[in-house]
């Protein structure tokens, strides 16, 4: 059985679905990459949250670089 819901509706909880930011936490073996401050669409009723493939895609070169730079911790905040 399919459930449809609206474009702006939570597709888990049926929440109303809203624009915001969210913090992306990465954590392969070893290291940790938190990027705050992502703009998102949250649900306002579950606290679900999907990312735009544009600012995956930012996300992903974030991610490489700290991996290139042998960082352990990477705390950076996401200008758009």
């Amino acid at each position: 059985m399919v459930i449809k819901t609206a474009a702006d509706q939570c597709p888990l909880c049926r929440g109303k679905k809203r624009p915001g930011k969210t913090t992306f936490t990465f954590d392969p073996v070893f290291s940790v990459v938190v990027v705050r401050d992502v703009p998102a669409t949250l649900c306002s009723q579950c606290g679900a949250d999907w990312i735009d493939d544009e600012i995956a895609a930012k996300l992903e070169d974030i991610v490489n670089d700290a991996r290139q730079k042998h960082h352990i911790v990477e705390d950076t905040s996401l200008s758009v």
